[in-house]
C-alpha cells in the first residue's frame, strides 16, 4: 500500500495512490500483468497459496499468485489507489459496478442475515437487484427518516446513494449511519467521487463505485470496486473468488490511469454544471432542475460540510413526458446515452431506460431528463440544450 501522507493533497495522492515500487522496477509507467496462471514453486507452497486467496486473504509477498481469477498486480494497484482516496485500509475490485454489488449482497446472506433496508432512490439496477431477490436478500426501501423503523433482527445491511440517481437528492450520512444502530452502512458514492465526499470518514461501512464511470473517465473501461475494512475485503475477496468476479487487468490498469486525472476532471465538470443548471433553471420550458448547487436542492447544507461541492450531475423536468421523450434525439454535440462522468456531456431518460425496471411507485417521472455534463465549454452544452429544447416545443 502507498504510505499514505498527511502532507500530500488528494491531487497529489491522486496522481501517485497504487504507484509505489515502480522505481524498483526500473519502470516509470505502471505495468500491465496479463497472466492467466503463474508458476507454482511446488505442490506444497502453491497449494498454500491457494488456499491463502481463495479463502479471501491477501497475496503474500514471496507466494505465488496462482490464477488470475484469485489476484492481480494490476488489479491490485488499481484497488490499493482507491483505498487510499477513499481513506479506507483496503479495496477490492470488480468486473462491473453490479458484480461489487452482488458481491456484497452474497456476503450479507451468507451471514445469515438477509435482510436489507435500501433508501431510495437508488441507480435503477440496483432497486432492481435488490427487488428481484435473486441473491437471497429480501428489501425494504424506505426513506433517509425510515431507516431505524425499518430495520429487524435480521437486517444485515442498510443500503443508499447520495446524490441519488437520477434526482441528485443528498442523504447526510452520519445521521443514517447512526439511524443504522450498528448494522453496516454501503454508499454508493459513484456520483461524487472521493474528490468529493468520502463516505467512510461519515460512519459508512463499506463505499461502492462504479468504476466506470469518473474513475475511468473516458467511457472505455468497465469495473466496480468496494472501499472497505481489512474484515470486509476479506469476505469480498472471497466471493470474487468462488464467483469469478474479479476486474481484469487492461481495463484495471486504465480506470488506474484515471484516478490521476480524476480530481481536475471532477472540478473541471463541477465548475461547468454549476453555469449549467443555473441557465437550466432560468428556462421557460423547465419547470425544475434538481443540482445539489441550488439552496432548494440542499435543505440540510451537506454541500460544504459533508461533500465539497455538489458535482457534475444534473437533471431538470419538463411539463410532459412527450416534451421529456423528444428532447435527447434533437441535441447536436451532447451525446444521447447511459452512463456518466466521462469527458463528454451525455443526455438520458431514466424512467425509459436505467430505470425502466423499477417498480412504478418509485419510478422517476417520465418527464425527467439526466445530464453528466463533460468537459465541453458550457456555454456550448447550455446553447445545445435550449436549442433542443426549443426545437421539441
Amino acid at each position: 500500500m502507498f504510505i499514505r501522507s498527511t502532507v500530500l493533497s488528494q491531487d497529489s495522492l491522486a496522481v501517485h495512490a497504487g504507484r509505489n515500487g515502480l522505481t524498483e522496477l526500473g519502470v516509470h509507467a505502471v505495468p500491465i500483468d496479463l497472466s492467466t496462471t503463474a508458476p507454482l514453486p511446488s505442490v506444497h507452497d502453491g497449494g498454500l497459496a491457494y488456499e491463502q486467496m481463495a479463502t479471501g486473504g491477501p497475496h503474500l509477498d514471496g507466494q505465488s499468485t496462482v490464477y488470475q481469477r484469485l489476484w492481480n498486480p494490476t488489479v491490485a494497484r488499481f484497488e490499493d489507489g482507491v483505498a487510499l482516496l477513499e481513506a479506507t485500509e483496503e479495496a477490492v475490485a470488480f468486473a462491473t459496478g453490479m458484480a461489487a454489488l452482488s458481491a456484497v449482497l452474497l456476503a450479507v446472506v451468507a451471514t445469515g442475515k438477509k435482510h436489507v433496508v435500501a433508501v431510495r432512490p437508488l441507480y435503477g439496477g440496483s432497486d432492481h437487484l435488490l427487488a428481484s431477490g435473486v441473491l437471497g436478500t429480501e428489501v425494504t426501501f424506505t426513506t433517509p427518516d425510515g431507516i431505524g423503523a425499518a430495520l429487524r433482527p435480521d437486517t444485515g445491511l442498510v443500503i443508499l446513494e447520495t446524490p441519488a440517481n437520477p434526482s441528485l437528492e443528498l442523504v447526510d450520512i452520519a445521521a443514517a449511519a447512526a439511524a443504522a444502530d450498528g448494522v453496516p452502512l454501503l454508499v454508493d458514492n459513484t456520483f461524487a467521487t472521493p474528490v468529493l465526499q468520502q463516505p467512510y470518514r461519515h460512519g459508512a461501512a463499506l463505499v461502492l463505485h462504479s468504476a466506470t464511470k469518473f474513475f475511468g473517465g473516458h467511457g472505455d473501461a468497465m469495473g466496480g470496486v468496494v472501499a472497505v475494512s481489512p474484515e470486509w475485503a476479506v469476505r469480498l475477496r472471497q466471493i470474487r473468488a468462488i464467483t469469478g468476479g474479479i476486474l481484469t487487468p487492461w481495463p484495471a490498469y486504465l480506470l488506474h490511469r484515471g484516478l490521476a486525472t480524476l480530481p481536475v476532471r471532477v472540478r473541471a465538470q463541477q465548475a461547468s454544471a454549476e453555469k449549467v443548471a443555473a441557465a437550466l433553471a432560468e428556462h421557460e420550458l423547465i419547470r425544475r432542475v434538481f443540482y445539489p448547487g441550488l439552496p432548494e436542492c440542499d435543505p440540510r447544507g451537506l454541500v460544504g460540510t459533508q461533500m465539497a461541492g455538489p458535482g457534475s450531475l444534473l437533471a431538470f423536468e419538463l411539463a410532459s413526458a412527450e416534451h421529456a421523450e423528444r428532447i435527447p434525439a434533437a441535441v447536436s454535440m451532447i451525446t444521447h446515452a447511459v452512463s456518466l462522468g466521462g469527458i463528454d456531456t451525455l443526455i438520458q431518460h431514466p424512467a425509459g431506460l436505467t430505470h425502466r425496471p423499477v417498480a412504478a411507485e418509485a419510478k422517476p417521472h417520465a418527464s425527467l431528463l439526466r445530464v453528466s455534463v463533460g468537459l465541453e465549454d458550457p456555454a456550448d452544452i447550455v446553447a445545445d440544450l435550449v436549442q433542443a429544447l426549443e426545437a421539441t416545443r
